[in-house]
């Protein structure tokens, strides 16, 4: 092998390596508002950083009149620059026909799949439970916006608007940075 070859080879490689352990997401603040105390309301709504690694999102909702057979949820990331800015998705899903068959909606189904392991809204309408996100850990959201769909770095806001018998009941925000 020349040695021309061999270096850009090697070159290569540790472009790969930077590349690979580069991008790194944190999270740095949720908000749970409640629009309607009579109909919802949260119980809590945390991040707990445990060590240096470990760090996760919980949160609680707890429904007054149910059982609720009409559900929408608005979902839009924004990014800031110079303020939250919107930034690529903004999408509202019928979440009962959703969840009758997710992958009718592959955008849906990308952030659906973010807390669906975590969580106890993973079945078909009517709800008629409180709502549970238990422990969703940095790593997994880590995992999901550098290697199934990489984001470019930078504070991101998730913001969730949830919908009853369409009227917006409930407002999630998860703020975020990748690096």
């Amino acid at each position: 092998m020349c040695p021309k070859l061999s270096r850009v080879v090697v070159l290569l490689l540790l472009l790969h390596l930077v590349v690979k352990i580069s991008s790194k997401f944190e999270f740095t603040n949720v908000e749970c508002i409640s629009l309607d105390k009579t109909f919802d309301d949260f119980e809590y709504c945390f991040l707990k950083s445990v060590n240096r690694t470990y760090k996760y999102l919980s949160l609680k909702v707890n429904l007054f009149k149910t059982p609720i057979t009409k559900v929408k949820v608005n979902v839009a990331l924004f990014k800031r620059l110079n303020g939250y800015r919107p930034f690529m998705y903004n999408i509202t899903v019928d979440a009962c026909r959703f969840l009758k068959n997710t992958n009718s909606n592959p955008l849906a189904m990308y952030f659906w799949e973010f807390f669906k392991p975590y969580s106890n809204m993973n079945h078909t309408c009517p709800f008629d439970h409180d709502l549970i996100l238990d422990k969703l850990a940095v790593s997994f959201v880590n995992n999901r916006v550098t290697t199934v769909l990489p984001f470019p770095e930078g504070a991101y806001m998730l913001e969730t608007h949830w919908m009853a018998y369409d009227i917006d009941r409930a407002v999630v925000k998860i703020y975020g940075t990748l690096s």
